[in-house]
């Protein structure tokens, strides 16, 4: 009898699954074996934007220009260097359908614009950009792109190093650069990297996760309809100043990880890879299976093995090129299921069953093995709120081999009880159900809201929760039982997620202190607008306002879980929950915490059971007046374990305690 995998050995409930799993482990194991014995090794065979694309040979002294397009009838090379004639330099077919020409030195140079001119099977004939091009930029004025020759005298120096093995559990800040700053406009890499990256460092944090990094026409797609996917995006500076912004990141201590897109790619012809060579299916799946409804965008073909190789490539050329520490895989749900994930998850059926994309599935696969063997120990999050089992275990497991996913469900529900209840009837015992919930021995990044919730049509935390008074009473010594009451739950929503929700955490940029309002683009609707596309950093450097209580409040508590590094210990466990008084005790890291969500019932004297004997102490407490509370408690009080292992507590009521016994 062959032995399980250890997938299923640790969870009976996939026993009827096996034969799916092992499936999966069998076909990955095969292609991983043809790629060997073809390329010599997976790292190997991710190199098609070493081969294809616009490159200078340094040995030979020439130009090559390459690209795959099987089913053109043509391809020929256009720009400013032949004043954009589409007859004077075609390129050659070989028989694996990728063009070919070699050009001299001085024909091309650093900074010209170009672009492929392609007669495509269907007889279409359009100017279209390299697939592999390191670098795409838009007009000003008529707003059309074109690929660009990058090719600078002499290649970025790095000055620090960097080993995302370190981290044990990441402690991630989501950050957008282009809204990074304050002013109404788009902001630059080296921007961020000398106002926002100091600001993180400080906070405590130890990764940030960039997001709409890769090239996108439409600003307010929020970088996910990507076009050029070996592009850092135009709008923000040059491929260096993103790599400047990196290394000051490294230099910092902190970790940088890549939102990555491969779960589909923006339609535009003019831009993307759409239609490529008119076949209407080079890239993506042709009919109906190509488009993504939802998201007006189109669907790789995951099948097809040279797109899972452009795909792989991608991954090695932003942790080499650039030397991101890892990736935030976006819309995996999208990419596991040929419904993309546009049904409900009742029954492991539904994980293994014929709704499953084993293609993309083996991609995945594919991709953390990459991930894993060129830069061990580095971070791949997965965008997932399916739950498919295995998501985050390891390939010999039975996993599809991503490191974390995130925790999706916890935002959603904060946002459902903020709406639909009211405090007094907020069931902790549901909360503690809510943020517990996770599969055994998959690392799970908790958080309790991110860019989604912050964007328009929705709303932040702390605007759900103080609404318009925020406009009008935060400035301090202006006492307001909506401020009141918004402050203090923002604290306890984010303490609790981070103890119980998970192994890592994720804030999104200006989170921490509450900022006001949701984040709306430049668009037509708004008068192309930038009000809402910036971080106003005025209002937590204001100490005259209350902003900065919570940021305060975010810097020590992102602080106590590194001093405690208590993500990466076991889950919490559940001591005593008193529903009637909005009472929740739990244990992890061998720490005690206390979380009181009473509207007014603060208990004198409360018994709680130490996981240990002796004499506890005050570690973190969210009512302290540092972080805008009241100071109920005194900091400095001990609380001695008695002869039953209890001990005697004030649990202030809408506040939180974390305890720790003293050494």
């Amino acid at each position: 009898m062959t032995e399980k995998p250890k997938l299923v050995a640790d969870d009976p409930w996939l026993e009827p699954h096996q034969g799916v799993i092992e499936r999966r482990m069998a076909r990955f194991s095969g292609e991983l074996s043809a790629i060997i014995a073809n390329s010599g090794s997976l790292a190997a065979h991710a190199t098609a934007h070493k081969f294809a694309g616009i490159r200078f040979q340094p040995t030979t002294k020439e130009w090559t220009i390459r690209e795959w397009a099987p089913k053109a009838k043509s391809v020929s090379l256009i720009g400013e260097f032949n004043d954009w004639n589409r007859d004077s330099h075609p390129l050659a077919k070989d028989p694996n359908g990728v063009w070919e020409t070699k050009l001299p030195a001085t024909t091309l140079s650093h900074g010209q614009q170009v672009k492929l001119h392609i007669h495509g099977e269907n007889d279409s004939r359009r100017d279209r950009i390299p697939a592999c091009i390191t670098r795409a930029v838009q007009d000003p004025t008529t707003h059309d792109y074109s690929g660009q020759i990058w090719n600078p005298p002499a290649p970025y120096e790095w000055q620090y190093t960097f080993n995302p093995a370190t981290i044990t559990a990441p402690r991630i800040y989501e950050a957008h650069v282009g809204m990074g700053g304050e002013e109404p406009r788009v902001h630059t890499y080296r921007e961020f990297a000398e106002t926002v990256l100091p600001r993180i460092a400080k906070g405590g944090y130890n990764a940030i996760q960039l997001m709409a990094v890769q090239e996108h026409p439409y600003y307010g797609s929020f970088g996910y309809h990507v076009s050029s996917f070996f592009a850092p995006c135009s709008r923000f500076g040059t491929p260096e100043d993103l790599k400047f912004l990196i290394d000051t990141a490294h230099g910092l201590g902190l970790a940088v990880l890549l939102d990555i897109v491969h779960s589909h790619a923006v339609k535009n012809m003019s831009e993307g890879l759409n239609d490529f060579d008119g076949s209407g299916n080079q890239y993506f799946h042709p009919g109906d299976r190509g488009e993504h409804p939802s998201w007006d965008s189109k669907c790789f073909d995951y099948g097809r093995p040279e797109v899972r190789q452009f795909l792989l490539s991608n991954v090695r050329y932003w942790l080499e090129e650039f030397r991101f520490d890892g990736f935030r895989f976006d819309g995996v749900t999208s990419m596991l299921y040929h419904s993309r994930g546009n049904k409900s998850f009742g029954s492991y059926d539904d994980y293994f069953g014929p709704d499953a994309d084993d293609d993309a599935i083996l991609y995945l696969q594919l991709a953390a093995q990459l991930i894993h063997e060129l830069k061990p120990g580095a971070i791949a999050i997965a965008e997932d709120m399916s739950g498919m089992p295995g998501l985050c275990r390891p390939l010999d497991e039975g996993g599809i081999g991503f490191t974390h996913r995130l925790a999706m469900g916890i935002p959603d529900y904060w946002i459902k009880i903020l709406k639909h209840k009211r405090d007094e009837d907020w069931n902790v015992g549901e909360i503690w159900g809510t943020l517990a919930n996770r599969r055994y021995g998959e690392a799970t990044i908790a958080y309790a809201e991110s860019h989604d919730q912050a964007l328009v049509g929705d709303k932040t935390l702390a605007f759900w929760l103080m609404d318009q008074e925020m406009y009008w009473h935060m400035a301090k010594g202006d006492d307001n039982p909506v401020i009141e009451r918004g402050i203090a739950l923002h604290k306890i929503i984010r303490l609790i997620t981070l103890t119980l929700g998970g192994e890592g955490w994720l804030n999104f940029m200006g989170n921490e202190f509450g900022h006001p309002e949701w984040l709306d683009f430049p668009r037509e609707g708004n008068g192309w607008s930038f009000h809402y596309c910036r971080r106003q950093w005025s209002l937590v450097d204001n100490h005259d306002l209350k902003y900065h209580w919570l940021a305060d409040f975010d810097q020590a508590m992102v602080e106590f879980a590194k001093n405690t590094n208590v993500l990466a210990t076991p889950p919490a466990q559940e001591r005593f929950i008193d529903n009637d008084r909005k009472i929740l005790v739990a244990e992890r890291a061998n720490l005690l915490f206390v979380f009181n969500l009473s509207v007014s019932e603060s208990a004198f004297g409360y018994p709680v059971s130490a996981p240990h004997p002796g004499t506890w102490k005050l570690l973190l407490d969210t009512d302290h007046p540092h972080f805008g509370g009241h100071g109920r408690i005194d900091p400095a009080a001990t609380y001695p374990t008695d002869e039953h292992g209890n001990m005697q507590i004030y649990s202030p009521s809408r506040s939180a305690q974390v305890f720790a016994l003293e050494k």
